[in-house]
């Protein structure tokens, strides 16, 4: 290896250990994440919990998907997830009433992804219950059992359950990560799906010291 050579191996290694933007910068409050003015009940036992709060319409939200999917495939051991869909405005119900719907049918696995895909890739309108209804029953699903549990009083419940969450957790968008009730940290926050990951990441690791 030459001198000039040897000097741009130096350069490039010293950048990648001591580069404060790195994989390793620390997270910053107020930049990468809040902490919850009132942190909230957990339901995870002795887990960290950890809520996913989503909308199918959201875009970020369509983005973020396949990384936090990657994400659970590997979750840690001490770590519990749920998705929660938000409600901020009106229009978002519908959604809510879609997931709470597959989830109660025990198809949310097949499906959840499905319907993000329908909704930006195909452009289906979930708002629509004609074309909604159409559309799981080209799913195989049971198109009036489908339509019962939307409409199910279950369910409704479910969503003023969800609007009530999004209030309390101080929600301004979506998709944001909810991390044992007590910081938040939003696909806003991070530039990219990645950041957002290893932002969570990082407050996991926060609250196992913080125990």
């Amino acid at each position: 290896m030459n001198r000039q050579a040897l000097a741009v191996f130096f350069l490039v290694f010293s950048f990648g250990l001591f580069n404060p933007a790195g994989a390793n910068a620390e997270i910053v409050e107020g930049k990468d994440y809040t902490a919850l003015t009132k942190p909230q009940p957990v339901a995870g036992g002795d887990k960290i919990e950890v809520l996913e709060f989503f909308w199918y319409g959201c875009p970020h939200c369509y983005s973020l998907h396949p990384h936090l999917k990657t994400w659970l495939a590997n979750i840690p051991g001490d770590v519990s997830f749920q998705y929660v869909p938000a409600i901020l405005r009106p229009n978002w119900v519908p959604a809510a009433k879609i997931f709470y719907a597959i989830e109660a049918l025990g198809i949310a696995g097949s499906l959840h992804d499905k319907i993000y895909d329908a909704i930006h890739r195909d452009k289906i309108d979930p708002n629509n219950e004609s074309v909604l209804f159409d559309w799981v029953e080209k799913q195989g699903i049971d198109r009036k059992k489908f339509e019962n549990t939307y409409q199910s009083f279950a369910v409704q419940n479910q969503v003023s359950r969800s609007t009530q969450m999004s209030r309390q957790y101080q929600l301004s968008g979506v998709p944001a990560l909810v991390i044992n009730g007590k910081y938040l940290t939003s696909g806003r926050m991070g530039s990219t799906p990645q950041d957002t990951i290893r932002t969570l990441d990082a407050l996991l690791e926060k609250v196992r010291k913080e125990k």
